[in-house]
């Protein structure tokens, strides 16, 4: 049973990955866009950097996760289980995405500091 809970797992989790790295990727580039101060080539360049670094962390992650996996015996182990693991990379996207965001608020806030101390 544990070969069907990791098909379902990995296919919801490559799912869930692409569907909200691409929406990560459209609507973060006007805010990217802002803190390169409209250099569009750049923050294109470095929004698809952040796309393909959030792919691979995060399906390299529920790759792993399958080590940890114990053996299931039942269907309700195995939705339990799926649920379980599901709900972990959720929360883990999550975590990197505030972390992100922080990051990137914390970039572009020293930015400003450093060009309005410029003039």
């Amino acid at each position: 049973m544990n070969i069907l809970a990791y098909i379902i797992y990995l296919s919801i989790t490559y799912l869930i990955t692409v569907h909200v790295g691409l929406r990560f990727y459209r609507n973060g580039r006007i805010y990217i866009l802002t803190i390169f101060q409209g250099d569009q080539g750049l923050a294109d360049f470095v929004n698809k950097l952040l796309l393909v670094g959030y792919y691979l962390l995060n399906l390299g992650y529920a790759a792993v996760m399958i080590r940890f996996w114990d053996t299931i015996t039942s269907w309700a182990e195995l939705v339990s289980s799926i649920g379980t693991m599901t709900g972990r990379i959720m929360l883990t996207l999550a975590v990197i995405h505030f972390a992100n965001m922080g990051i990137i608020y914390l970039i572009r806030e020293r930015a400003t500091h450093f060009t309005h101390h410029k003039i």
